[in-house]
């Protein structure tokens, strides 16, 4: 209760300060020290004082201020930990302010890599930019950015805007980025690495700049496949012209999510930097549409509250499915309609916070919302779904908004019901899944396949040649899909003239089922199989050598051979698990064994992203649980900034500490660690005390 009342009197703070001082822009510049992991720099604001007020608050997490000046005067301030409060030397009308200020942040600005070669990039999802740069939490003050940026000359330097200017000084570099409209602070974004660079053009002239890894130059292609198609399409669709200067995009080491939609400057994982074979496993393609349809939609118009938040998820989801839909066709667009209503359906009895909430899910937020604008779409029909789109972002343009701002735009331009629309989708929990069957069954595809479903519980003779058809057609794939995993449990003589026909498919994904669900197979079948090694497809290849290297012991050496070479996804995969089988293959260059195992080893280092790191640690404990080197490794990711693998280290620290020995490793370990990773685990070794 008292957290949730201080919550409520900070907002109503900031919402009183709002109405009486307006800050319009901030230039700053700065200069990260990535071994220091902190940032310093100066920082100018202009503001505009509308009425009288005794303090004027800047949240400033954890910083240092020095030489804080009010219109070129030194004057009195606080520091709180949490922000900066003026109290004087401001008048009603235009004012500025400045200091110098210092910042160690323990979150949202993030260091990755070592001495050699490192990263520095930002996510201030929310309202987190304040622990690098003084700032505004609050989304409703937009400002113009200007962010100076002074860094090692030999790094890249991204920000926000146009880059006006680029000065080396000796063996540093002044990186200047400048926007010309005003954005909510937790838009502001910084990255720093080795990056490579291509330049596209959209067709009304917006430079696209992408960029990779120095070491991922190869992949530009593959990666950043259908981009220009992606803008020039939302552009197009979206009916106003995009917002910004420029847009950029950069992928960074172990970043917190698929995306962040920074103005004009998308950061994004990875884990999307794809080769030729990489695309057909996982691609960029719908990240890369939903955070580009968010420069509208979220960074244009920002939603004044959490309760609003769906005008940019559900938006962003939506424009993105409809950019899929322009690459991929009607059929894949519906069936990722399906899909996202399959999931709803299945949560919708225990997900009961209603789209219109703040505290909704992210399913809810995102895929809900997605569908609650394809419902709208359905029923104004395009065109004038279109037209209302296009008002709404004409009138609120680089302002906030709520939910009534846009559906007063959709009652504009239709007759439809939007009130109870709006009751039964935005107000109401629960998913409507009968008006979704209705609007997704006028697709050909999406009835074909509800009707191959509701064939699961049919004997396979009396469908058999039915299946055959499907297979030898050009049927969309989930389809092929559905067949195949209804006939899984078939034995083989009676199916095999149905795989037949499938594995002469192109089909990677079609492919790919075989290799899933084909658990048993006559001897004369292998080679057949055997191809799946071959196949464009990463995924398609683990499971295969999985199989092919467990049920036929006298072919491992073959296999490895044939495999030696691979490294697969980000997270490598295949050379992890290429590693595992020529360690376990006792035959198998007896002499290297010690070389396969200090490579495991040092997969498990910081030098390495986190999920590289997490497979081979995972790997290396399965091999061996002994090894108090493999034991030590998961403590250091306790502290790691990305949850999901501090989670696997906290859970599995927390098995491990059910049995004497390993809690006697530990115990006596915990002396010898540095304090953060020390803290971490005392409190683990302590729960069972608590």
């Amino acid at each position: 209760m008292k957290k949730l009342l201080f919550l409520l009197i900070s907002a109503s703070t900031f919402a009183q300060q709002s109405t009486k001082v307006d800050f319009t822009s901030i230039n700053a510049k700065l200069t990260p020290d990535f071994f220091e992991k902190s940032v310093s720099g100066s920082v100018v604001f202009q503001f505009t004082v509308k009425q009288k007020i005794d303090t004027i608050r800047i949240d400033a997490k954890n910083m240092n201020f020095e030489n804080l000046l009010v219109n070129g005067k030194s004057v009195a301030f606080a520091n709180s930990g949490k922000e900066l409060k003026i109290f004087k030397g401001y008048k009603i009308g235009n004012n500025s302010l400045s200091f110098t200020y210092k910042s160690y942040p323990k979150q949202a600005l993030y260091y990755f890599g070592n001495a050699e070669s490192h990263q520095i990039w930002s996510q201030g999802q929310g309202k987190y930019t304040s622990h690098w740069l003084p700032s505004f939490d609050d989304v409703n003050e937009k400002m113009i950015f200007g962010l100076e940026i002074l860094f090692d000359k030999n790094y890249t330097v991204l920000s926000n805007g146009k880059l006006i200017a680029a000065e080396i000084i000796s063996d540093k570099k002044w990186w200047k980025y400048q926007m010309k409209k005003p954005m909510s602070s937790y838009l502001a974004m910084l990255a720093i690495g080795h990056f490579a660079k291509e330049n596209q053009k959209s067709n009304d002239g917006i430079p696209l700049e992408n960029y990779l890894a120095e070491e991922d130059a190869a992949k530009f292609d593959s990666t950043y496949k259908y981009n220009q198609q992606i803008f020039n399409f939302l552009n197009q669709e979206i009916g106003f012209d995009y917002p910004w200067e420029v847009y950029r995009q950069v992928p960074v080491k172990d970043f917190l999510y698929g995306g962040m939609e920074n103005t004009s400057a998308t950061i994004f994982t990875q884990d999307y930097v794809v080769d030729t074979i990489g695309f057909n496993d996982r691609n960029y393609i719908n990240v890369n549409a939903h955070e580009l349809a968010h420069q509208w939609f979220g960074d244009l118009v920002t939603a004044k509250t959490g309760e609003h938040h769906w005008l940019q998820e559900g938006f962003a989801t939506y424009y993105a499915l409809l950019a899929e839909k322009e690459i991929f066709g009607e059929d894949h667009f519906n069936w990722k309609l399906y899909e996202t209503a399959e999931m709803l359906q299945k949560v919708s009895k225990k997900d009961t916070i209603p789209l219109q909430n703040a505290r909704a899910s992210t399913l809810t937020f995102y895929q809900k919302g997605a569908w609650a604008l394809h419902v709208l779409r359905s029923n104004v029909g395009e065109e004038n779904f279109k037209k209302a789109v296009k008002t709404y972002l004409k009138k609120h343009a680089f302002q906030n908004v709520v939910t009534d701002d846009f559906l007063s735009e959709i009652k504009k331009v239709s007759r439809y019901d939007v009130d109870t629309f709006q009751k039964e989708w935005l107000l109401s929990s629960g998913f409507r899944v009968q008006e979704a069957l209705m609007i997704l069954k006028k697709n050909k595809a999406i009835s074909q396949y509800l009707q191959v479903l509701e064939m699961a519980n049919q004997p396979f003779e009396e469908k058999a040649k039915f299946f055959e058809e499907i297979l030898k057609n050009d049927t969309f794939f989930p389809i092929k899909e559905e067949v195949l995993l209804q006939i899984q449990k078939v034995d083989f003589p009676e199916k095999k003239h149905l795989i037949e026909i499938a594995m002469q498919s192109n089909d990677v994904k079609i492919r790919q089922t075989i290799a899933k669900t084909m658990r048993e197979f006559p001897l004369e079948f292998k080679p057949k199989f055997e191809t799946f090694l071959n196949d464009e497809s990463y995924i398609t290849r683990e499971i295969a050598l999985n199989y092919l290297w467990s049920n036929f012991p006298e072919n491992r050496i073959q296999y490895l051979e044939i495999s030696r070479d691979w490294i697969g996804m980000n997270d490598k995969n295949l050379r992890i698990l290429w590693l595992t089988m020529a360690l376990m293959t006792p035959d198998f260059e007896i002499e290297n064994k010690a070389t396969f195992y200090d490579e495991l080893l040092h997969y498990k280092t910081t030098n390495f992203e986190s999920s590289v790191r997490q497979n081979a640690i995972a790997t290396l404990f399965y091999i061996n649980p002994n090894d108090t080197n493999v034991l030590k490794a998961f403590v250091n990711p306790l502290v790691h900034h990305k949850w999901q693998f501090s989670k696997y280290a906290r859970d599995s620290i927390r098995n491990f500490l059910k049995k004497d020995n390993y809690r006697t490793f530990y115990t006596e370990l915990l002396p010898n660690l540095p304090n953060d990773e020390k803290v971490q685990l005392e409190r683990l070794l302590n729960e069972k005390a608590e």
